[in-house]
């Protein structure tokens, strides 16, 4: 049972870690060289428009204030308007439709890595120096060392071009036209019972979650393998194991549950690394996410994007290490001590 005093100072410890990137982030951006508002109006924009827009953005006001401007509309969700991607359009809105197609990406992946990458582990532990276990320790070395902008287009070519099993970009057939309810397209589809229009989702979500999940797969494999290991010479799994316990449910009852404690800190590092690092896989996969659209915004020099992008960042991560937390108290109640 998880107790509600362990969630709420969970909680409260992520306020000043909100308050420290927030910090950074407006840091970074005011120390940057160069003038924010020539950057935004132009190279060739005249004086007259160049302090316009830097009264509109309150350059011209106190580094304090615009540090409490800031943070005071950072906590509202306010972060402006976009100055060049969608000119005019506010930040939140902008956020509100690319970061479900990340997300989308990323869970189908990090589900995969975890369907197939817990029990690959597993049964290289209890299986260890056989034949099947050699097989999975080169599959997950060869998964971890492959990177994604390599096995992306090589996945493309087998299953797209070669045997044409799967689409090779986007996120769905043009000939469907579905008016988005949550951003996630596969979602979406399902709730207005297009069927077809989710099967031509699904099918073109398939490889970009195959990509990610090939590399989920073997660093979990890899993690749980070991942790098992470490489990298994464990003096309490002998003692099951003298009582006349079978192995099977020895390592199912006694072992997995605590050998699955380092496995949850991997998945919850590695699903917040795939939010911001996805844009390698949304661009061989002609996917416009949220990655892509930071990577955008920060060569154009959209500062009110950029800062709510990686806000938007920090505070996914750290509901993802809160829900790890809550995860650890469950599977050992001793960590709330």
């Amino acid at each position: 049972m998880i107790s509600k005093r362990f969630v709420v100072k969970r909680l409260l410890l992520l306020v000043p870690v909100l308050f420290g990137v927030a910090t950074f982030v407006f840091a970074i951006l005011h120390l940057a060289p160069g003038d924010p508002a020539r950057v935004i109006a132009g190279q060739r924009a005249s004086e007259e428009f160049v302090r316009q827009i830097r009264a509109d953005l309150g350059l011209n006001d106190p580094i304090w204030v615009q540090y409490g401007r800031f943070l005071l509309e950072a906590v509202q969700l306010d972060f402006g308007n976009s100055y060049q991607i969608q000119k005019n359009t506010p930040v939140k809105q902008i956020l509100r439709y690319k970061l479900p197609v990340t997300l989308e990406m990323a869970i189908y992946g990090q589900f995969l890595g975890i369907l197939f990458g817990i029990p690959v582990g597993l049964i290289g532990a209890v299986k260890q120096d056989s034949i099947s276990d050699h097989a999975t320790r080169i599959g997950a070395l060869t998964g971890i060392s492959v990177p994604i902008y390599y096995s992306g287009p090589l996945v493309i070519l087998l299953f797209a071009q070669i045997l044409g099993w799967f689409p090779a970009s986007g996120r769905i057939a043009s000939r469907f036209d579905i008016q988005p309810i949550t951003g996630v397209i596969t979602f979406d589809t399902l709730v207005r019972g297009n069927f077809a229009a989710f099967q031509s989702a699904a099918l073109h979500l398939f490889l970009p979650a195959v990509v990610i999940g090939i590399y989920s797969m073997a660093l979990l494999s890899r993690m749980m393998r070991s942790s098992m290991l470490e489990v298994i010479r464990q003096d309490y799994m002998r003692t099951a194991r003298a009582k006349g316990q079978g192995a099977k449910i020895t390592v199912l009852k006694h072992g997995f549950r605590n050998a699955l404690i380092p496995v949850v800190t991997v998945i919850g590092i590695q699903f917040g690394t795939l939010l911001g690092g996805a844009v390698l896989t949304e661009t061989v996969f002609g996917i416009a996410g949220i990655g892509t659209l930071l990577v955008d915004a920060i060569e154009v020099g959209d500062y009110p994007v950029v800062q709510g992008t990686v806000l938007m960042f920090a505070f996914l991560f750290t509901m993802v290490n809160l829900l790890v937390d809550v995860t650890y108290s469950y599977l050992d109640p001793r960590i709330e001590q």
